[in-house]
């Protein structure tokens, strides 16, 4: 049984934890609706100009001067897999979701035969996979010290991506990351951005027809890599919103638990406490009445 001095230690040590993860609460939900704001404004442009490029896709078909990075490599073996995860931890099940669908889809990918590579951007989604896949990592991108994420962050992603497509090491890659809903829920996502695929929604069958000049092809071929920097550009987005999010339901729960263990450790110290008088008292009274 844990004495009066360690129990009052423990109840000291808990209260300074919940004045931590008090503080971390507060600090991630002023994040938060920073990061809810940009990822909620750049959703409409992204929305937009995947319409436009679906529009264009369609026109083009199948024809054989389409861009590659829309047709593709006309082979499906080797899968890049960028996985996208914070730099910082303590945002509950966040990281581990994304990393649990990479691994998943790596794992189904190689059960099929396929060749797998991995392109990390974030430390904890790199830790995380690291011991099942760490053979198949071809790079890694540390956004540590980027204290806001911007289009230049998605620009030098992109840019590495396509050049190793223009490279030929890599047939079709694959985005995971967290899209941002509320502060209690985040979906891990598996978004294709090579070669480019864009739904159609009902509004595209009924669409007006255009004439592009120059063609439908040579605007596709200018598009298409900005495309790719737009894609992950949002995936960064929704990806900071909902590490805010997650971060702060993670801390206000382990506020409520730290404020919950330390009632009971206080009540454990209180009876303690008092059995300890109460045997004082039964040794006095022993003393007396031995006299």
């Amino acid at each position: 049984m844990p004495s009066l001095k360690d129990l009052k230690n423990r109840i000291e040590t808990v209260k300074s934890t919940r004045k931590i993860t008090k503080a971390m609460q507060m600090v991630a939900a002023a994040k938060l609706r920073r990061a809810q704001d940009a990822a909620e404004a750049a959703r409409p442009y992204a929305e937009r100009f995947n319409a436009v490029m679906a529009g264009l896709a369609a026109s083009v078909g199948g024809s054989p001067s389409a861009p590659k990075l829309l047709s593709g490599t006309g082979a499906d073996q080797v899968h890049l897999l960028v996985v996208m995860t914070a730099e910082r931890g303590l945002c509950g099940g966040f990281n581990g979701n994304i990393a649990k669908l990479a691994r998943s889809h790596a794992q189904k990918l190689m059960a099929d035969g396929k060749t797998v590579k991995i392109l990390t951007v974030g430390k904890k989604g790199r830790d995380a996979i690291k011991r099942d896949l760490g053979e198949h990592f071809v790079g890694h991108v540390d956004l540590t010290e980027v204290k806001r994420v911007g289009y230049t962050d998605a620009q030098g992603i992109a840019k590495d991506v396509l050049g190793r497509f223009d490279a030929g090491e890599f047939d079709v890659a694959t985005l995971f990351f967290a899209r941002f809903e509320n502060v209690v829920t985040q979906h891990p996502t598996a978004q294709q951005i090579i070669p480019a695929a864009f739904e159609e929604t009902e509004g595209d069958a009924a669409a007006t027809l255009y004439d592009y000049e120059p063609s439908e092809e040579a605007i596709l071929a200018d598009l298409l890599p900005r495309g790719v920097a737009t894609q992950i550009f949002t995936a960064l987005l929704e990806n900071a919103a909902s590490e805010q999010g997650a971060r702060m339901s993670a801390m206000d729960n382990a506020t409520r638990n730290a404020g919950e263990m330390i009632d009971k450790l206080t009540i454990q110290y209180n009876r303690s406490r008092q059995a300890v008088i109460t045997n004082e008292l039964i040794e006095i009274i022993s003393g007396a009445e031995a006299l």
